[in-house]
């Protein structure tokens, strides 16, 4: 496998610190944008990126807290906010870094990404996949929607803020949609709680897009991370494996 961290030039001239993984052999490969949970990068999510590029898949896990947290650091946890605090207080400043990101500016950012892409023979420069979690949930959703020429594959897992009553919630968009979803739930989760996942199929059965939302029985949020403790679910974590990489499969290698 390649991989490297390389920073990548944002519209507002600062740099996005990105994890770049693929095949070791000759590409192009589909490009898959692994976008961050809450607790930010760490080395679960590298090797997270690595399963699936070594599917054939060019991958880029892109620090979205860049412009408010430390540059992270190769095979070092980006947890910045928890190192001499409280576990309340640490709690907190995630939070602070999680509600400075948007929908439009985490799709700005995938914009800017793919202009960097555009320079590295690896990349493919036909459709793309994007997976996000927990947070990052509704920006998969959201930029499948926005950029829906490139997108065909976007998965949400345990992704919050699926359905808001703001202007730019994502499920407002869905019938821009051109690509396939897959979102995948727990069960019990409060941050995405089963309410929310019913106005989803509500809303996505209305539209023509071809999308499957599965709710994981006895899950809780985080239940597809090694690192979560007794949350962790393997059977079901597998399980999120295949969908994710079926998804990617049958829509973006022909």
């Amino acid at each position: 496998m390649k991989e490297e961290i390389v920073n990548i030039k944002s519209i507002e001239n600062n740099n996005i610190d990105t994890y770049v993984v693929c095949p070791d052999n000759d590409g192009p490969f589909p490009i898959i944008l692994l976008l961050m949970d809450a607790p930010g990068i760490r080395q679960e999510l590298y090797d997270m990126a690595s399963r699936i590029a070594s599917c054939g898949y060019y991958v880029l896990l892109p620090n979205l807290y860049y412009r408010t947290s430390k540059k992270f650091k190769w095979n070092k946890p980006n947890l910045d906010f928890i190192q001499g605090h409280t576990p309340e207080e640490s709690r907190n400043l995630m939070f602070e870094h999680m509600d400075s990101l948007s929908n439009n500016k985490v799709l700005q950012d995938i914009k800017d990404i793919l202009i960097f892409c555009k320079e590295d023979h690896n990349a493919g420069k036909g459709p793309i996949g994007i997976v996000g979690y927990c947070m990052s949930g509704p920006f998969s959703f959201y930029t499948a929607a926005k950029l829906n020429q490139r997108v065909k594959a976007a998965a949400s897992i345990h992704g919050v803020k699926l359905i808001t009553s703001e202007a730019d919630s994502p499920h407002l968009f869905a019938n821009e949609i051109k690509g396939e979803l897959y979102f995948g739930c727990a069960e019990k989760d409060s941050y995405a709680p089963l309410e929310m996942i019913k106005k989803l199929e509500e809303v996505m059965s209305k539209t023509d897009v071809k999308y499957q939302i599965e709710v994981f029985s006895g899950t809780g949020h985080g239940f597809a991370f090694p690192n979560r403790g007794l949350l962790y679910s393997r059977k079901d974590a597998e399980t999120h494996w295949y969908r994710i990489l079926s998804l990617f499969n049958r829509n973006l290698k022909t």
